[in-house]
Parts: structure tokens; C-alpha cells; sequence
């Protein structure tokens, strides 16, 4: 028997879980069915985290309205969702003519898009905003950020979840039959029943739109890699540095940019890939990343490197082709009901909220939505111990001693914080799930001090057996055979 629903999402990243958010504020019954074991698996986890401004995409584009929109509004969405959340700045640094003219020409475009207090500045500005940091001349955007994208995430989805909306995780869609007035889907692990279908599938979303019959699009997985730096150098870069964007390949360079909790991020690269789960780091590109980094911050060392990652771009451009197609939003007659978003790449975490209010007006074209009186929009994060005076320390010790208890040294996290990571409203249990929550395992040990006491309170507090215990995805089991 299928599980009805008036709105079925397909995939639970950011974008999907923004539609369930601003869907959530009417009277709908709604389901995220996201294949993943996390909201966190896929493109919305991999990335740099920064709030971009919109100087460059193509005017007139959606990729333009959608990221000059979600950066206007970014401010309210963090409040709302109590997520971390900076304005730092940016720069684009050059340092020849060619450069000059490229930086110029990203100038004008931004001032058509609406992007406000764009400036070229000299040496003397750039060693001012960021006094480690080579260039010659640079973009500077005032209104760039940086954001935790985790917390942006899992934020929209417990405000989702506490609000109605119900999450099937580790629920793949394998077929879509059209039945007269709904959509039947069909899961490796149930079946469910949909008026509404909504494609946010990011990586996989040709495939979503093609079992519903649409055979126009083709995802082109583009893998960027990363280096993590250790905290040590976070004082040098207090803003997002970037290269002068190469607009062939479609990626904005290899830049550096900050973190909240004070890590530089080096990357990413741009290569076309086969798989579409494929987040190998390769050391060629390591290299070069090496390379590059060091032309615009020659401080590196590989002593301080204490990480490395991947994320996967779902780009509608082919290798030969490079550079940019634009944000599909896509409804056709023949199809009531369904809505498919398809190539929702950079800058897709900046355009979410945007992006929403478009899925809400598209369904709204076809039908009254009414407004549900107790919507809550606001959603408050877990206490994070280390940022506290220490009188609230002390207090919060005193009421409940798991606080007095340091799970993660790298990162003072308690064992309290990892307690209430395990007990999320969203029922994830894998260790990378706890991560992101939580941010133990994030330090310079990189969980070669915390790992098995966490996978040990992860074990205890959902009775999972040792064998069972997984790091992130389906198949990702930490232990094998006799475990001690």
C-alpha cells in the first residue's frame, strides 16, 4: 500500500530541503524521499561554503536573480535557523592587463545583476583587508559570506521535519509511474503516492526527469578537490581569496577561503568524471592545488594541511563545451504537477531560498495553497560549548556534567554535544552524520583521539551492533569480522 502525500520531494540537500521549508507554511502533507542516509551526502556537504553575491553569472539569467536574491535574504534565513553565519567580503585578485580586463568586465556585470558596493582596488587595499595575501589589483565584493553548510542543510531539514514534513532517509527511487491525478514512486525500501512530484535530485536529477519520460537533460559530474588547513593559519586570510575565474572551464579557480571555526580551505579543482559518486582525491591535482595556492598566499606548507576532500558539481555542460548552463526550473503541460530542477550547481547553496519561493509560486499557478496557522520558522542549533563565557560553561556543567566531559579535544567538543549530535531530530546515525552535526573529528588529529569513543556513545545510544555501524553512506560499515 503506497504512502500519500500532497507533495513528494525527491532528494534532501539544500535545495530540497528549502522547498520542504517554504512548502512547510501551508497545509500540505509533504515527504523527502533522499537516498542518501543524510541530508548531507552529496553536492550540499562538498563545497566551499560561501555566500556568493552574483557578479558572476551570465545577467538575465536565473543564476543571477536566484544568487543576488538569496544573498539579499541570507541575513533572515541564518537568524530564523540560528545557523553560523559571516559577511565577510571577498576578493578576486589579478595581476597583469589581462586580469585587469577580466576583473573589470566582472565589475559591470555584477552592477547590471544588482550586486551593490562592487569596487576595484590597488595593493595597498588588498594588504589592508588581507594583509597575506599577493595580487596586484583586485574585485572586491562586500557583500560576499561565508556559511556552514551543514548547519544550512540539516537547519532547513529539522525546520522542515518539526514543522510536518516527513523524511524517508536511505530511500532511493528506482521508477515513477503517471496514475490520472497523481505520481506513483517507487523506493528500494516503499511505495508512495504524490499530487505534486518534485525533482531535487542534484547529482541524479536527468535520471528522476527521465523516469518521468523527459530525455532533454544530461548531468556531466565535475569533480572539485579540496585541502583542509590546520587552524594555525586561520588568522592570515580573514575573507574568501579568488583567482581571476577561468570562463571556459566553468569553475571560478582554485581559491582559498576561510571557515568559521577558523580552517582555510584550498580548492577546488575542475574535472570532468564518469562516476557521479566518485570523491577520490588524486595527488596530481593535489599538486596543483598546491601550485595555485601558493601564487596567491605563499605561506603554504604541507605541514598544515591536515585534510583533503572532494565534491562533485551536477554541471549541464559538457567537458568540451565548459562554462555555464543555466539553473533549469522545469514544468511542461503534459506533465501536471511536476517539477523538475535540474544543473542547480554554484551557485545553488546561495540561491536555495530563491529557489524555493519559485517551486511555491509555480505550484501556487496551479493551485490555492492556504496558509497554516502554526508554522514555526524558527529553529535553535545545539549549544556549542566552546563558544560560551565561562560562566555559562560552568553553569551548563553544573545542571548536566556531560558537558564537563571533552569528547573531541581538537575542538573542545563535550559529551554532551556529541550526545545531543546522536539523538538528531532527522534519526541519522552514521559517524560522518554525527560530524557535521557536532564538528568533533574536525581537529588536527582528524578523530584519531575521539573516533571510537564517539562510534562507542553512537553504539550505545541506538543499539547498533559493531558490525552494523557505518561511516556514511550505504555500504560504508566501519568495522568487519571480530571487533574488540
Amino acid at each position: 500500500m503506497a504512502e500519500r502525500y500532497d507533495v513528494l520531494i525527491v532528494g534532501g540537500g539544500v535545495i530540497g530541503s528549502a522547498i520542504a521549508r517554504e512548502l512547510c507554511r501551508y497545509q500540505l502533507k509533504i515527504a523527502v524521499l533522499e537516498k542518501g542516509l543524510d541530508v548531507c551526502c552529496e553536492s550540499s556537504a562538498h563545497n566551499s561554503g560561501v555566500l556568493h553575491a552574483g557578479y558572476n553569472n551570465k545577467p538575465g539569467s536565473k543564476m543571477a536573480k536566484f544568487c543576488v536574491a538569496g544573498n539579499c535574504g541570507f541575513d533572515k534565513i541564518t537568524q530564523e535557523l540560528d545557523i553560523p553565519f559571516k559577511r565577510t567580503g571577498k576578493l578576486v585578485v589579478g595581476f597583469d592587463e589581462n586580469d585587469l580586463e577580466q576583473l573589470q568586465k566582472l565589475k559591470k556585470q555584477g552592477e547590471i545583476n544588482g550586486c551593490p558596493g562592487l569596487e576595484i582596488v590597488g595593493k595597498e587595499k588588498i594588504k589592508y583587508l588581507a594583509p597575506f595575501i599577493a595580487g596586484e589589483f583586485a574585485l572586491y565584493s562586500p557583500l560576499t559570506g561565508i556559511v556552514d553548510p551543514f548547519q544550512l542543510t540539516i537547519g532547513l531539514a529539522e525546520n522542515a521535519f518539526f514543522n510536518g514534513v516527513k523524511y524517508y532517509l536511505d530511500h532511493e527511487v528506482t521508477a515513477i509511474n503517471r496514475l490520472p491525478d497523481s505520481y506513483q514512486v517507487i523506493t528500494n525500501h516503499g511505495l508512495f503516492e504524490g499530487r505534486w512530484l518534485i525533482n531535487c535530485a542534484g547529482l541524479f536529477a536527468d535520471k528522476i526527469a527521465s523516469m518521468l519520460g523527459i530525455d532533454d537533460y544530461q548531468i556531466y559530474p565535475c569533480r572539485g578537490e579540496y585541502f583542509v588547513l590546520d587552524t594555525r593559519l586561520g588568522h592570515m586570510l580573514p575573507l574568501p581569496v579568488y583567482p581571476v575565474p577561468n570562463i571556459k572551464t566553468g569553475g571560478l579557480g582554485i581559491h582559498l577561503t576561510p571557515t568559521l571555526d577558523g580552517n582555510i580551505m584550498i580548492g577546488p579543482s575542475a574535472d570532468y568524471i564518469d562516476e557521479r559518486d566518485n570523491y577520490a582525491v588524486t595527488k596530481p591535482v593535489l599538486d596543483i592545488l598546491i601550485r595555485d595556492g601558493n601564487r596567491i598566499f605563499p605561506y603554504l606548507k604541507k605541514e598544515d594541511f591536515i585534510r583533503n576532500f572532494a565534491g562533485i558539481r551536477p554541471k549541464l555542460t559538457s567537458k568540451d563545451q565548459g562554462g555555464y548552463h543555466d539553473f533549469v526550473i522545469d514544468t511542461r503541460p503534459e506533465l501536471p504537477n511536476a517539477i523538475n530542477l535540474v544543473g542547480i550547481e554554484s551557485p545553488g547553496l546561495t540561491s536555495a531560498m530563491p529557489i524555493a519561493q519559485e517551486v511555491v509560486r509555480l505550484i501556487q499557478n496551479r493551485e490555492d495553497l492556504r496558509p497554516k496557522a502554526n508554522f514555526n520558522p524558527i529553529r535553535k542549533r545545539p549549544v556549542c560549548f566552546r563558544d560560551l563565557p565561562y560562566e555559562e560553561r560552568a553553569a551548563l556543567i553544573e545542571k548536566d556534567p556531560d558537558y564537563g566531559e571533552i569528547i573531541c579535544r581538537c575542538e573542545t567538543i563535550t559529551k554532551a554535544e556529541v550526545l545531543a549530535a546522536i539523538r538528531n531530530p532527522l534519526g541519522v546515525c552514521t559517524m560522518i552524520g554525527i560530524k557535521y552535526r557536532c564538528r568533533a573529528m574536525m581537529g588536527r588529529c582528524q578523530s584519531g583521539y575521539c573516533q571510537t569513543r564517539i562510534a562507542e556513545l553512537l553504539m550505545k545510544e541506538r543499539g547498533i551492533p559493531a558490525t552494523g555501524l557505518r561511516h556514511s553512506r550505504t555500504g560504508s560499515y566501519m568495522f568487519t569480522g571480530r571487533v574488540r
